[in-house]
């Protein structure tokens, strides 16, 4: 028997979050188990749905946002008030099953701090299946960030390690970029994949290229000393062409077209830093999340005006 905090993000999963629950239960009901559910500013029923799944159920709990703060934000709320010793995490949408996740309690011996899931066969629609393959390699191997080959979302992490990946609050939260910070202790296994069954993927194109560029920008330094060096070089360029052309050894066209090349050469520069000074910026504006309603505890750092629900004749 494992203690295990079963965090389930979530963002209008009206049609999924009464199947994720029973899925869980069914599977994981003869551990220690918790279900905390992390409503990230839903607009649909999904709520409403919780919160009775809350009442019908005392293992279930919820924590609900002010407005939707984004995928790392749910996580991070969910793995604060993990009560368990173990979380487990798992999409609302059931790509990656509870019943795959014995294979990854089996892996957790007291030696590991994580297990991640690794998905055999993917299903996802095969330009997001391209776009996360190329988006490995330049990380890992262009890059040298590292992280899990191949790890996803689906993954079980002792909860003291988890808090403290989220405490470190990096420009750029990507959690499994952000673990070999903590630790060297984690392993992946080979995970069954099933296709989404209801509902719709809040993951864009757009969205998972900029996720990907935060990642690039936040957890590696090459891409910054590359544009560095270019911007070096193109100096250079630019500074023995405006002697020559004092020499009159080249004329006035060859210099400008250098100092063109260095001005040019200094946008990805440019580009780098402000991307960065965004990220930098966001993480220090706001509180990474605000709850509006939650049946726990809430930290006075993380309310906005925290409403109190009434669930079955009794106040949460």
């Amino acid at each position: 028997m494992v203690s295990v905090t079963v965090v389930v993000p979530c963002r209008d999963e009206q049609d999924n979050v009464v199947a994720a629950h029973r899925a869980i239960v069914d599977e994981l009901g003869a551990h220690d188990v918790e279900v905390l559910f992390v409503d990230d500013g839903s607009v649909d029923e999904t709520l409403p749905l919780i919160i009775g799944l809350a009442a019908e159920d005392e293992r279930v709990h919820y924590i609900s946002f002010a407005r939707n703060f984004g995928f790392e934000a749910a996580f991070a709320a969910g793995y604060k008030y993990a009560a368990k010793a173990w979380i487990l995490h798992v999409d609302a949408d059931l790509q990656s099953h509870p019943s795959q996740a014995h294979q990854l309690i089996a892996a957790a011996t007291d030696r590991v701090d994580a297990v991640f899931g690794v998905r055999d066969q993917r299903k996802d629609p095969r330009l997001r299946r391209w776009g996360s393959t190329l988006s490995d390699v330049i990380a890992r191997r262009v890059l040298g960030i590292e992280m899990p080959q191949g790890a996803t979302t689906f993954r079980l992490v002792r909860t003291g390690v988890a808090r403290r990946i989220v405490e470190l609050r990096r420009p750029a939260p990507y959690f499994m970029a952000s673990l070999p910070a903590v630790t060297n202790r984690y392993v992946t296994v080979r995970t069954a994949h099933q296709a989404r069954r209801a509902g719709s993927s809040k993951f864009t194109v757009v969205r998972l290229a900029r996720h990907a560029l935060d990642l690039y920008v936040g957890h590696s330094t090459a891409l910054a000393s590359g544009a560095t060096l270019l911007v070096a070089a193109a100096t250079v360029v630019g500074a023995v062409a405006l002697v020559l052309l004092g020499a009159g050894v080249i004329g006035i066209a060859a210099a400008l077209s250098a100092v063109l090349f260095t001005q040019v050469a200094a946008l990805p520069t440019i580009a780098l830093t402000l991307h960065y000074s965004v990220m930098v910026a966001r993480r220090t504006d706001r509180a990474l999340y605000y709850v509006r309603a939650s049946d726990l505890a809430i930290d006075d750092s993380d309310r906005l005006h925290l409403e109190r629900v009434t669930i079955g004749g009794g106040v949460r």
